[in-house]
């Protein structure tokens, strides 16, 4: 199980991120565009992820992955429980969402390609 210090942690680690608390929850975003943001009881983190590919990433692991709420649907976005992610899998959530908002020059700059 991962905390919302282990996202601090990866998040703040990525170039041009910074942390921002609104309306009592946790939002990491690169600009102004938000690609990571906790549920205000930390349960859940949603983020970047393309609209495309959502449903049959839900689809793979109900019990991990869900849907974004209604008035998110029309954002890249999707959510996942901290309860069901290990660090591996929250790192590369995290990175991965932030690769989708950051641009391709910074993003291929710090992972290298």
């Amino acid at each position: 199980m991962v905390t919302v210090e282990d996202v601090r942690r990866v998040a703040l680690e990525l170039p041009r991120t910074t942390e921002h608390l609104i309306r009592d929850r946790v939002k990491f975003r690169v600009g102004r565009i938000v690609y990571v943001a906790l549920s205000r009881d930390e349960t859940v983190m949603g983020f970047a992820f393309p609209r495309e590919e959502r449903a049959a990433l839900v689809a793979s692991d109900p019990e991990k992955f869900l849907m974004p709420e209604p008035s998110d649907e029309r954002f890249n976005w999707v959510q996942a429980r901290l309860a069901e992610l290990d660090a591996g899998e929250l790192a590369e959530i995290v990175t991965e969402a932030w690769r989708m908002v950051v641009p391709k020059r910074v993003a291929a700059a710090h992972l290298g390609g």
